[in-house]
């Protein structure tokens, strides 16, 4: 039996400046979600991938957006799937670094 596999291809921030995107093999079983898949490579292959959530519970939080294939997707929510899946922060915050963007507006922030 084999067993299934995305390829995660993440919009990273190497150190230097810039951006890269880094792909990484996933293993999954039918029903896991795009964040599962984003703790298993901090767990097993990278732990510098910097990612947000909080709940882990469905659209509760609203931490986990990003850009899947271009469009905004909550990766708690979203369906892991086999074969190459591209994944960014999203586009109209300001980046703080690999998936995680600023989620409230300046003047709403405690610090900075």
């Amino acid at each position: 039996m084999s067993r299934l596999l995305a390829r995660l291809h993440i919009l990273r921030d190497p150190p230097g400046g810039g951006t890269r995107s880094e792909v990484f093999e996933v293993p999954f079983e039918p029903g896991n979600s795009v964040l599962d898949g984003l703790r298993w490579i901090r767990a097993t292959r990278d732990p510098t991938l910097a990612i947000r959530f909080s709940c882990i519970n469905a659209n509760a939080c609203k931490e986990c957006m990003m850009e899947l294939e271009g469009k905004a997707v909550y990766a708690c929510i979203e369906r892991l799937r086999e074969g190459d899946m591209h994944l960014a922060p999203l586009h109209n915050k300001a980046r703080v670094r690999d998936l995680v963007t600023e989620i409230a507006p300046r003047d709403e922030r405690l610090l900075g």
